[in-house]
């Protein structure tokens, strides 16, 4: 029985206020992915393959900070590079950066909780993350000028681009599916690990005005087809980060630091000088 009255009018919209749409995701037990693929007949041949790289030191502090830096190779499609931040307040967050394309506020609703995020993308060069993983180039390559002045304005702090490790990549794919039975076109991604465990989520995105009915249709679809509620539910992020970054701390020894050149963040208002090479 969901509760109705005087004393929820109006919650879900004020916990969205500000956003642009929001996004509503389910992870899926393990025991139930080879039964829901099956269900929507999804597999490798109607999938987008991408590979997906983060970008954090070996002890998290951006993820700990609420920012994640990450790229993704999309195999036959264009890549790109984010930055995100979350929780935010998108009255706090300055105007300037809603006039690109990449930059979006959003709502990340699941079962357990709803965080707004601000996050920044931008186009990558076919080929420039292979060669950022591989060490040929600095992590600092995949962020462009305005994404450094998104990220300082943001953190309120510099962020040292040669103590970022590379982690990952994970092995994801995604599907763009309908069902008659839910109202929301839904996304299916399925991320893979290098020790081979699987995490998959499920989600919709609807505009703002529709959160309500969004979240709770989107529920209900997911309990009606048999879906269950994954009682160990994390973020992907986490849940690769965490992975990859204790891989990476058992191949390091003790007390070594990756060396770099320091570089300074490009202030507010993207007036830090290109990089050669870029593009």
């Amino acid at each position: 029985m969901v509760e109705r009255g005087k004393a929820t009018r109006g919650r879900v919209a004020r916990a969205v206020a500000g956003a642009e749409q929001i996004e509503i995701k389910a992870t899926v037990p393990n025991h139930q992915i080879v039964p829901a693929l099956r269900r929507f007949g999804l597999t490798a041949s109607n999938d987008e393959e991408r590979f997906i790289y983060f970008f954090d030191t070996p002890a998290l502090d951006l993820l700990g900070a609420g920012i994640i830096a990450r790229a993704r190779r999309v195999i036959g499609d264009d890549h790109d590079s984010t930055v995100k931040f979350r929780p935010v307040v998108p009255e706090d967050v300055d105007k300037q950066w809603r006039k690109y394309r990449g930059f979006k506020i959003e709502a990340d609703a699941s079962e357990n909780a709803m965080v707004k995020s601000a996050s920044f993308s931008m186009p990558v060069d076919k080929g420039l993350i292979k060669r950022v993983a591989s060490g040929k180039r600095g992590v600092a390559a995949l962020f462009t000028a305005e994404q450094e002045a998104f990220l300082a304005s943001m953190a309120g702090r510099e962020v040292d681009f040669a103590e970022l490790a590379v982690l990952g990549p994970l092995v994801a794919q995604r599907w763009e599916i309908e069902d008659p039975a839910c109202p929301w076109p839904m996304t299916v991604e399925l991320w893979r690990r290098s020790d081979g465990q699987r995490l998959m989520e499920v989600s919709i995105k609807a505009p703002v005005v529709q959160a309500a009915a969004a979240i709770g249709g989107f529920m209900a679809f997911l309990a009606e087809v048999g879906a269950e509620r994954d009682r160990d539910q994390q973020t992907k992020t986490r849940w690769a980060l965490e992975f990859y970054a204790a891989k990476l701390a058992r191949r390091r020894p003790a007390g070594k630091k990756k060396a770099g050149k320091r570089r300074r963040p490009a202030r507010a208002g993207g007036t830090s000088p290109a990089r050669p090479g870029r593009g």
